[in-house]
């Protein structure tokens, strides 16, 4: 009787754990909705509202969190690079938070350097983790421009 209830336990596992890797990440979501705040803060900067900027940075800045589930499966994911991952995203929060400022202030200047700092940080994730993070959740090869 113990074996079957753990063969029976084993099996549920295991198909849980294949359904949550088929499964779409909220993550996913998240990134293409950072992406389109952070078209619409170019969009912004370029037509110097910072009305807007201002506007659109908590947007970027207080992002819909995945579940615990969800990070769980990040954070293991990531490992022992999480301390690289969570330096990426500090950077880009008070980047976004220098940027909502200077847009209060209405100085130009210090929301493009703001901004840059947002930029990069973002890119230096993007660099470090986006094509395995694609290929390890959706089984997709991520082909980087300028390769």
């Amino acid at each position: 009787m113990k074996m079957i209830v753990a063969t029976i336990t084993i099996a549920l596992v295991t198909l849980m754990l294949s359904a949550q890797a088929a499964e779409p990440l909220a993550f996913q979501g998240v990134m293409r909705d950072l992406g389109k705040h952070m078209q619409t803060v170019v969009g912004a900067i370029s037509y110097e509202d910072w009305e807007l900027v201002a506007k659109t940075a908590p947007l970027i800045a207080a992002h819909p969190q995945p579940s615990l589930g969800e990070k769980a499966r990040i954070v293991a994911y990531i490992g022992l690079n999480m301390g690289t991952f969570k330096s990426f995203d500090t950077q880009t929060h008070e980047a976004v938070h220098e940027m909502q400022h200077a847009a209060v202030e209405k100085d130009g200047l210090q929301v493009i350097a703001a901004f840059q700092k947002l930029q990069t940080g973002c890119l230096g994730c993007h660099q470090n983790f986006r094509a395995a993070f694609v290929e390890h959740f959706y089984g997709k090869k991520v082909i980087e421009a300028g390769k």
